[in-house]
């Protein structure tokens, strides 16, 4: 009986050090109506501008789209044309309605390949990005908005508070599929003053390549 008794607690002490180790690796986002961490934070711009999310909020808020150069995704593949393709649509409906908009690159892991600073500059050179591009050394804007994938977007209000968080729309394969543009609904509700109707849906994509 003790032996059982032993091996019974041996094996709850497990578990729980087992449960503490997955919940405390576990990324979780900031809920909706907290303040943009970090909002001073300056990250060097593609354009070799330093700037911070209070430097680009607008009169009705901000879109923060946590990105990368090289996920699926994001680029696209032989299956899907990626998000990446919506960032300039994104970009101008928010100029529509006076909310700011930047993209941040967190993948500090892959910094001396494909996400290097030079390699931003190009990719979104090629993609003809309209929206400001930074650089988020260390990962360190990813780890206060508890961002996990690229994409990751997070639409704050003209007081930093967090409006929306999740993905870009319902699919990745093709605009013209897409039934839900959560985002782009989002920001028009923002910019009209509006209730958003969904503020918070499950973002997708490849994880963020932190350090």
């Amino acid at each position: 009986m003790k032996n059982k008794l032993t091996y019974v607690s041996i094996a709850f002490i497990l578990i729980t050090l087992f449960s503490f180790a997955y919940n405390k690796n576990k990324i979780i986002s900031i809920e909706i109506g907290t303040k943009a961490p970090l909002s001073e934070f300056k990250m060097k711009a593609i354009s070799g501008e330093h700037i911070s999310l209070k430097d680009l909020n607008k009169k009705n808020g901000l879109l923060v789209i946590f990105s990368c150069n090289t996920c699926p995704f994001v680029v696209g593949s032989e299956n899907n044309e990626g998000w990446e393709n919506r960032y300039n649509e994104l970009y101008e409906t928010c100029e529509k309605h006076n909310v700011g908009m930047v993209l941040v690159n967190s993948n500090e892991a892959k910094r001396s390949g494909a996400d290097s600073f030079e390699n931003m500059k190009n990719h979104a050179f090629e993609k003809k990005y309209k929206s400001e591009y930074v650089i988020d050394k260390r990962n360190k804007l990813a780890d206060a908005f508890g961002a996990s994938t690229t994409p990751h977007v997070f639409l704050f209000n003209n007081s930093l508070e967090l409006v929306y968080k999740g993905a870009i729309d319902d699919n990745v394969s093709s605009r013209k599929k897409v039934t839900k543009k959560w985002t782009f609904n989002a920001i028009t509700s923002l910019g009209k003053g509006e209730k958003i109707t969904t503020n918070t849906t499950r973002n997708s994509g490849c994880s963020i390549k932190r350090i």
